[in-house]
């Protein structure tokens, strides 16, 4: 196997350049780890055969990109039609713009004249909140998370009132959130979910307990399409670190 592995070397020094290009996205993407033994000892090929099974499928991020800059031309021309029509729904495309462009503070203030021009739209009270999280301020996200889990227990197919739990726990309301996150798990296994309640109970030291939920989201990485774990990736690898922390623990 080694012999054909050498082989790739023919390609010199093309076959560098592929296993630079396969190890840089390697480490900002950070598949599998039998993937580098791939790369190293696979010369060209192996590199190759990386590029095919993890690189390429990835394709869509540059997608992403070019949306990215469709965004920014968009943003200005929302800028522009709120000068003669300050209306809420132009506040809160505005709002949703930037919150695709992570520029959280900017998509908090947009909502905030969106919710101030009409305070019916739990959709705006929603991604304010999300914004105010990502920012660091749980406690100002709760009444924005309260409000929308109250109209709707299951908005976002539960995700609301997983942030409203997270939420009182990162404000010390340990005893609020516990009911939700239980609440949560029994309707919402996705990965976020999964990993979030986890973590939850390992800043209760129920250490058990929040192994077996680990344990669940890792097992569900074997069963999700390739896609989706993909996507999904970030959630697996906290769940990862979070076991380590247990183990060592």
């Amino acid at each position: 196997m080694f012999g054909i592995f050498r082989l790739g070397y023919l390609f010199y020094p093309w076959g560098f350049i592929v296993q630079l290009v396969a190890l840089v996205h390697f480490v900002r993407r950070r598949p599998d780890g039998f993937w580098l033994w791939v790369i190293f000892f696979g010369g060209f090929l192996g590199a190759s055969v990386y590029i095919v099974a993890e690189m390429l499928p990835d394709a869509g991020l540059l997608r992403n990109l070019y949306q990215g800059y469709g965004r920014k031309s968009r943003i200005a021309v929302v800028e522009t039609a709120i000068i003669d029509n300050p209306s809420a729904a132009n506040f809160e495309e505005l709002g949703e713009l930037y919150w695709d462009q992570k520029q959280y503070a900017k998509a908090q203030e947009a909502f905030d004249r969106a919710i101030a021009t009409r305070s019916d739209s739990p959709h705006c009270f929603y991604r304010r909140g999300l914004c105010l999280m990502a920012l660091g301020q749980p406690e100002a996200a709760l009444p924005d998370f309260e409000r929308v889990v109250r109209g709707d227990s299951k908005y976002d197919s539960y995700r609301a009132k997983l942030m409203l739990a997270e939420a009182y726990a990162a404000t010390g309301r340990e005893q609020d959130a516990a009911p939700l996150f239980a609440d949560v798990v029994q309707h919402s296994t996705t990965p976020e979910t999964l990993y979030s309640y986890a973590a939850f109970l390992k800043s209760q030291n129920r250490g058990e307990e929040a192994r077996e939920w680990v344990c669940q989201l890792l097992q569900k990485k074997r069963t999700l399409p390739r896609y989706w774990r993909r996507i999904e990736r970030p959630w697996f690898r906290k769940g990862q670190s979070l076991l380590k922390d247990l183990s060592a623990s």
